[in-house]
């Protein structure tokens, strides 16, 4: 039986890079405002790109493919926080994908 209904998309992955570097904060997101839990920002901070491209460094499609999993965990948790005034799809992409393009 065909259905014209897709089934729901699997959970993303967990935010857990960059990794931590010493006894300081970790710039991973904070959930679910995508916000830096180290300094605030809009997450990716720009510290947390830094690190994220030299964890990566041997390994730029898996920088787009780990980013890609961000943004759509995080348009998920941002629309559900506020579907009328959060970023917009265009928005997000380029926060978390598209700085890195033409990197890759």
């Amino acid at each position: 039986m065909l259905s014209t209904q897709a089934s729901p998309p699997l959970v993303g992955p967990k935010p857990n890079r960059p990794r931590e570097y010493g006894d300081r904060a970790p710039h991973t997101p904070l959930r679910p405002m995508w916000f830096c839990r180290a300094d605030g920002q809009p997450w990716p901070c720009a510290d947390a790109r830094l690190r994220l491209k030299a964890e990566f460094e041997d390994n730029m499609q898996g920088l787009a493919i780990y980013l890609a999993g961000m943004y759509y965990e995080a348009s998920r948790d941002l629309y559900r926080l506020n579907p009328h005034d959060g970023p917009s799809p265009r928005d997000l992409f380029d926060r978390f994908v598209g700085r890195y393009q033409g990197r890759l």
